[in-house]
């Protein structure tokens, strides 16, 4: 295996995550959390994807292969998930009129832990930070693993993303308690955008695949 690999590895998984567009998506769904409440979700987030890159290098194929699902169909899932998340931003669903931003801040310092959980999963860590396109990625590069040795390599690479992922999180608090409320509506339509464009690539991406392995599969039959 090259030695750069792993470094090559983190680098695509952070060109995936953009973390510009990351930082203003992040801000709409963690903003109103205390900074307490955030950085649980920044701990639970780097937890999430180091578990989530020991099942894809040290399990991946063969989870995929019990499963019988495709890095193709999980790319497909990802991109539907992106789109629900990204379509009502980009429409301006949910926002706040600047005259109203001086209760919601009140509102805000005073929110208690209570709720932080129901997001950790969805859609911090799904679809935000990790998917089916980021999986297939992390399984392809680990084929070329040779040994244990380099088993470990990507899943340092693997984990390095997930602190550059939960920085960026926090990252998003620190800005949203500094923007004014018709900042924030202007980020939030630009992060709606992006994330429609990436659920739509995602959704691409893994319906042409889908259909190429389908015409393929025929063909073999």
């Amino acid at each position: 295996m090259t030695e750069a690999y792993p470094f090559v590895m983190f680098m695509a998984l952070v060109a995936l995550f953009s973390p510009l567009a990351a930082l203003s998506a992040f801000m709409q769904v963690v903003g109103h959390f205390t900074r307490g409440d955030q950085r649980r979700l920044a701990a639970g987030l780097f937890v999430n994807v180091a578990i989530f890159v020991l099942a894809a290098v040290w399990l991946g194929e063969p989870l995929l292969r019990l499963l019988g699902v495709s890095t193709a169909a999980l790319t497909v899932t990802g991109g539907i998930a992106i789109l629900l998340a990204g379509v009502p931003m980009m429409q301006g669903a949910g926002e706040v009129a600047p005259e109203q931003a001086a209760a919601v801040k009140e509102t805000e310092g005073r929110e208690s832990g209570q709720g932080w959980q129901s997001i950790m999963f969805t859609p911090v860590t799904f679809p935000l930070t990790i998917g089916g396109t980021s999986f297939g990625m992390i399984v392809a590069f680990s084929s070329n693993a040779e040994g244990v040795a380099d088993q470990i390599g990507y899943t340092l690479a693997g984990i390095g993303y997930g602190a550059v992922a939960a920085l960026t999180l926090i990252a998003a608090g620190h800005v949203h308690r500094r923007v004014s409320a018709r900042a924030r509506m202007i980020l939030a339509r630009i992060a709606g955008i992006l994330l429609t464009a990436i659920g739509v690539t995602l959704l691409a991406d893994g319906g042409t695949r889908l259909v190429v392995a389908t015409l393929a599969s025929l063909r073999g039959a």
